[in-house]
């Protein structure tokens, strides 16, 4: 509430302190509306409550904010708390606090928690920009709930197969140039041979080429090539994997040619994603609830039968010593997310990293079982008790459009919106991953299935009996 110590003061005084409010543009405290920004500051037409609970948004949020403020004159308030009972905190600020958010962010998993409650609104979408030109599907079934828009996109977590590229283009190398050799090789013993036995007979002993067996010349290998070759080498399935260990020859840094966190479901669902379906794609649905079926009983027995050929310890592993590995250069394929990203850069920067790392889809299960991974897409939503929604509805879409191009080298998350260019070209990749991945469901009523499902991939990584291990959870 704006003050002034009128009382006592002259008439002068007081047409002398109204000429300065409307040049100075002075704030006083205690104001609310944040109508002003400072003595010397610009006026803003309104303000806005941004709430998150990620303090790796904090650069990103505040030069949001500030960029905003700039163009439209409504001044943004970004406030991180607590991710704890996160949506139980909005719905007491919105209700008896002060400061409730007029726009917060959060997990595609809680809208309909958020909708329900009246935390969130339908999208008004007054830009035209929750369609497939802007937003994968992914992102778009994201934000859906019963049918309507009730939230933004702003930037997702999916996972994808990660290697390392130098390692397989070193590989792509030596199978060039092996091949070279033995090409070289073919055509001096068919030279040979058709000289005829009579000529080799009287040419000196010493003098004989071994024609069977030559050195091998390192030659200059066209980078197309090689690249074609690399790509080549990339698994699109399971199977590819093993074939790879069979005939990779390792360098002796690598301990393992895959390895991933088998303890968490978000890097193994991809081994049943497309033949099971909970609330359907939008994750909204009721009704629907397939996950015992014969797909997905095939899926998980070539998930059972792969701990023989990579012996993982559940209780053992996790993912940070996952990436630890990789780093350190261990491993050449394994299961990542898109956190990894930040976590190379660093790496590289410190000189711990001296490789090049790629990214590819998730490998199928088979030639003719289909892999598909789950993402989280974190939104930004308006809050249904705002007095203010108009314009929270203008600010949530400027965040996850023109907002969105240094989302990823202020806070290291990747954006769902397309289009956004990256200094480093595999991040882009990711999208591939992303573009058919399936939301965690939104439905409150699923909120322990991830739980129990991750115990069903347990017990059947450790040899439970994979058709009562599924049952259980379908029941």
């Amino acid at each position: 509430m704006r003050w002034y110590k009128e009382k006592g003061l002259s008439a002068l005084l007081v047409f002398f302190m109204s000429v300065l409010l409307v040049f100075l543009s002075v704030t006083r405290p205690g104001n609310d509306e944040g109508g002003y920004g400072g003595i010397f500051g610009k006026r803003y037409d309104e303000s806005l409550v941004l709430w998150y609970a990620d303090e790796a948004l904090t650069g990103y949020l505040t030069s949001q904010a500030v960029a905003y403020q700039e163009k439209y004159k409504v001044k943004i308030e970004p406030v991180l708390v607590s991710g704890l009972e996160y949506l139980e905190q909005i719905n007491r600020e919105s209700v008896d606090g002060a400061k409730a958010p007029d726009v917060y962010i959060v997990n595609n998993g809680n809208l309909e928690k958020a909708y329900l409650s009246g935390l969130a609104v339908k999208a008004a979408d007054a830009e035209g920009i929750l369609n497939s030109d802007h937003f994968p599907k992914a992102a778009l079934d994201a934000v859906s709930f019963q049918g309507e828009n009730v939230a933004y996109p702003l930037y997702y977590e999916t996972a994808f197969l990660l290697f390392n590229k130098t390692y397989i283009r070193e590989m792509a190398r030596d199978r060039i140039q092996a091949e070279a050799d033995a090409a070289e090789g073919e055509a001096a013993q068919a030279a040979a041979d058709a000289a005829g036995d009579a000529a080799l007979m009287e040419a000196d002993e010493g003098d004989m080429p071994d024609n069977t067996v030559s050195d091998s010349v390192d030659r200059e290998i066209p980078e197309e090539e090689v690249t074609q070759r690399m790509n080549e080498l990339i698994p699109s399935s399971l199977d590819d994997i093993l074939t790879f260990a069979v005939e990779y020859n390792a360098p002796e840094n690598v301990e393992a040619v895959f390895k991933w966190d088998v303890s968490d479901i978000f890097y193994n669902y991809f081994m049943v994603g497309n033949y099971i379906s909970i609330g359907s794609d939008a994750g909204d649905d009721e009704t629907v609830m397939d996950i015992y079926n014969e797909n997905a009983l095939k899926c998980l027995t070539v998930y059972q039968e792969l701990n023989q050929f990579f012996s993982i310890d559940s209780k053992e592993v996790s993912y940070q010593s996952i990436v630890d590995e990789f780093l350190e250069g261990k491993t050449v394929f394994t299961i990542a997310t898109t956190d990894i990203f930040e976590k190379l850069a660093m790496a590289e920067a410190n000189g711990n990293f001296p490789y090049e790392y790629g990214v590819a889809a998730l490998p199928d299960v088979s030639a003719e079982l289909k892999s598909r991974g789950c993402s989280v897409t974190n939104c930004v939503a308006v809050n249904g008790y705002s007095q203010k929604k108009e314009e929270a509805e203008k600010f949530a879409s400027y965040l996850v459009t023109d907002g969105v191009e240094n989302l990823y080298s202020l806070s290291g998350k990747i954006a769902s919106r397309y289009g956004v260019a990256y200094q480093e070209p595999e991040i882009g990749n990711a999208m591939l991953e992303y573009e058919k991945s399936v939301p965690v469901p939104k439905m409150m009523s699923a909120q322990n299935f991830w739980v129990k499902l991750e115990i069903v991939f347990t017990k059947i990584w450790n040899g439970s009996d994979v058709s009562e291990t599924l049952q259980e959870l379908a029941l």
